[in-house]
C-alpha cells in the first residue's frame, strides 16, 4: 500500500462481523450442448430446480473447474479483509454449510482469504452452491441455497463462544438475502449493535427482498445505521414503501434515511450505487453524488460481484473509522478491481492510494 495508507494499528481481530448465505461458486467453461441439456440461457441468474441437480456434479468434473467462496455477504467481508490485509481475521463470517466435500472447500477458501469463518455445519442439507457456466463472455448462474437455508440461531448464534465474537465486533454487515433464512438472527445482532452504539449495516440485495420479505426487512430497518443498495433495488423499495417520488434516487435516499430509527446517536446513512453512474449517499442533511472510476468497456469481464465488492471496500475503511467519503472511494476502487476479473476474485494485494 502507498504511504499514508497504514492500517489502523488498533484494528483487532473480529472487528467486522458478517452473517449470510455461504455458497461455493463453481465455475467452468462449458459448451452450448451443456446449456441446452440443462435448459440454461447463456446469460442468466436462476435458482436451481430438480432438473439441475446432476449439473452440479457434471460441472465439478470439468477439467478446468474453479472454486471460489461465494455468497453476497461472504464476498463482501472477504474483500474487506483483502483491502485491510493485516491483521488477518479482522472479518468474521457466520453462515450454514453441509458436512461434505464442498463444505471443506469453503472452509479452506475462507482460510486462504484470512476470514474468520465460523460455519454452522449440519447433515440435513448439502453445502449451498452457485454454478457459473461460462460460454465466451457469458455466464449462466444457477444457485442452489441448500444448507445456507438451514442456519439456526439457537444452535449457532446463541452459543456463548459464537456470541462472544459478535460482541467483539464494532461494525456489522448483513445482506438482505439472509432475511429469507433467519430474520431472528439478524434482529438479535442488530439490537446488540444499536444498544451498544455500534454500526449495523444492511443491503437491500434484490428487488424481491423488498417485495416479498417486506415485513422482516422493516422490523430490522429501525436498527439500520447504513443502508446499501443499487438503483433498481432502491426503486422497488420506494414503491413498496409508498414513497411518492420513486424515480428520483436522491429523494429515495433522503426518504429512506428519515425512516424511524432506534439509536438516535447515529444518523442513518443511505448509499445507493448505480453501475457506471454516480453513487448517491446521504451525508448529514445533504444527498451527495460521487462519481465512479472510469473504466474502458473492453476491460469489464464480469460485473456480477461489483455490488459486493463496493460494500467490501466501503467496510474496510469504515471499520478503521475513516470518513464516509473515504469509505465510498474505497468501495469504488474495490468494485473497479473486481469487474476486471471473472468471479468475485482479486489480485494478491490492493493498490488503493
Amino acid at each position: 500500500m502507498e504511504k499514508g495508507r497504514v492500517t489502523d494499528k488498533a484494528l483487532g481481530e473480529n472487528a467486522l462481523f458478517g452473517m449470510g448465505n455461504p455458497l461455493l461458486d463453481i465455475s467452468a467453461v462449458v459448451d452450448k450442448d451443456f446449456l441446452d441439456k440443462y435448459g440454461l440461457k447463456p446469460n442468466d441468474q436462476i435458482l436451481a430446480e430438480d432438473k439441475h441437480k446432476a449439473m452440479f456434479d457434471e460441472i465439478a468434473k470439468k477439467s478446468k473447474v474453479e472454486y471460489h467462496a461465494g455468497g453476497s455477504t461472504q464476498n463482501s467481508v472477504k474483500i474487506a479483509q483483502w483491502m485491510i490485509q493485516t491483521p488477518h481475521k479482522v472479518a468474521t463470517f457466520f453462515g450454514c454449510i453441509g458436512t461434505d466435500h464442498f463444505g471443506e472447500i469453503l472452509k479452506q477458501k475462507a482460510e486462504e482469504a484470512h476470514v474468520d469463518a465460523r460455519y454452522y455445519q449440519q447433515t440435513q442439507e448439502p453445502t449451498g452452491t452457485c454454478a457459473a457456466c461460462i460460454t465466451g463472455d457469458n455466464r449462466s448462474l444457477v444457485a442452489n441455497l441448500a444448507a445456507a437455508n438451514c442456519y439456526n440461531k439457537e444452535k449457532h448464534l446463541d452459543l456463548d463462544g459464537n456470541w462472544e465474537l459478535v460482541e467483539k465486533a464494532k461494525v456489522y454487515y448483513i445482506a438482505g438475502f439472509f432475511l429469507t433464512v433467519s430474520p431472528e438472527s439478524i434482529l438479535k445482532v442488530a439490537k446488540h449493535a444499536s444498544e451498544n452504539n455500534k454500526i449495523f449495516s444492511l443491503n437491500l440485495s434484490a428487488p424481491f427482498i423488498s417485495q416479498f420479505f417486506k415485513e422482516a426487512m422493516m422490523k430490522v430497518m429501525p436498527y439500520v445505521d447504513i443502508l446499501f443498495g443499487n438503483e433498481t433495488e432502491a426503486a422497488t423499495f420506494a414503491k413498496e414503501q409508498g414513497f411518492e417520488e420513486t424515480d428520483d434516487i436522491a429523494e429515495i435516499a433522503r426518504r429512506a434515511q428519515s425512516l424511524p430509527k432506534v439509536n438516535k446517536k447515529r444518523q442513518r446513512v443511505v448509499v445507493f450505487t448505480q453501475g457506471k453512474d454516480d453513487t448517491v449517499a446521504t451525508i448529514g442533511e445533504k444527498v451527495t453524488m460521487f462519481s465512479v472510476l472510469d473504466i474502458d468497456q473492453n476491460d469489464i469481464v464480469d460485473t456480477n460481484g461489483a455490488g459486493d465488492a463496493f460494500v467490501g471496500g466501503f467496510l474496510s475503511e469504515l471499520v478503521q473509522e475513516r470518513p464516509l467519503e473515504e469509505c465510498i472511494r474505497a468501495g469504488h476502487y474495490a468494485a473497479n478491481v473486481i469487474i476486471r476479473r471473472a468471479g468475485c476474485t482479486f489480485p494478491e494485494k490492493p493498490d488503493f492510494p
